[in-house]
């Protein structure tokens, strides 16, 4: 295969490995990409011979992730060359070690990985998620095996036991399933979601055109999955919310009912007295 055919028959893993480190989808698809750049100028320009392309395509790609989360916590950083890793292609899980944590953190957990260092949440991600020796991870990183070691075991501690104040703000979990929805992140809508979810809708919205009732985690998932592209956050009184604008004005309003981390309930609501308490929102804070 030429270095195309590989490069797409390893993007399904790439994507998999950036969008866990990075927590977003479509960051996690810029790096991908720009990791596909590097590769055909480093192919192309500097003639340079790749001996195990899966690899370097791993290493580049974690790196431009660790470049990504440093961006988002400016750290000193030293520039590193990418090598090329010949045990990046593939490796198996340390079973010294504790059971992997990555694949069963929910919702309310990742708030914790957020506040992970970046090289904290790229030696947990590699090793609890895909299972990359500590030696591999090292290399990414720059560090010796027993640092590498290190890291992933703070990082896995710091998850295993979050603290109170580490639960989601009910704001955060109505931008997070926004984000999830726009996304068409199927499985973060179903984490965010209690098993008996149900949408509802007021006599104005449905004259809208939304729909008058949805009933379960999964039918409000799909009904959500990819949608709501254009809906804004914001505030229906002093409770966080989403709302879909037209013309610079709120039409629909999504009207969540948080408990626990987790959405009870959505009603669409568009009744006037409705709309006029609504007010654009950053994060907790009005605009």
């Amino acid at each position: 295969m030429d270095q195309t055919e590989i490069f797409e028959a390893e993007r399904p893993r790439l994507l998999g490995i950036a969008s866990r480190v990075l927590a977003d989808h479509a960051e996690a698809e810029d790096v991908v990409q720009q990791a596909w750049l590097r590769l055909d100028r480093t192919v192309t320009r500097d003639a340079t011979e790749i001996e195990n392309l899966p690899a370097w395509l791993t290493t580049v790609t974690t790196r431009l992730c660790l470049d990504r989360l440093r961006a988002r916590t400016p750290v000193p950083v030293e520039d590193v060359e990418f090598g090329d890793h010949a045990d990046l292609a593939g490796t198996a899980p340390d079973p010294a070690d504790d059971v992997a944590l990555a694949d069963t953190v929910g919702i309310a957990l990742q708030a914790v990985i957020d506040r992970l260092s970046p090289r904290e949440r790229v030696a947990f991600v590699l090793h609890d998620s895909f299972g990359f020796e500590f030696t591999t991870i090292a290399a990414v990183l720059d560090t010796t095996p027993a640092a590498a070691r290190k890291l992933a075991s703070r990082a896995r501690s710091k998850v295993a036991q979050p603290s109170s104040e580490d639960a989601l703000a009910d704001w955060e979990v109505v931008d997070a399933f926004m984000d999830a929805a726009r996304g068409g992140d199927f499985e973060r809508l179903l984490q965010l979601l209690a098993p008996d979810a149900v949408v509802g809708a007021d006599e104005a919205a449905i004259l809208m055109g939304t729909p008058a009732s949805i009933e379960g985690r999964d039918e409000v998932a799909t009904f959500f999955n990819g949608s709501a592209q254009t809906a804004l956050a914001v505030f229906v009184g002093d409770r966080p919310a989403s709302a879909w604008y037209l013309k610079g004005e709120a039409k629909v309003v999504f009207d969540f009912e948080v408990a626990d981390g987790q959405v009870r309930g959505i009603t669409f609501r568009a009744a006037p007295d409705v709309l006029a308490q609504v007010v654009r929102r950053d994060g907790a804070d009005p605009k």
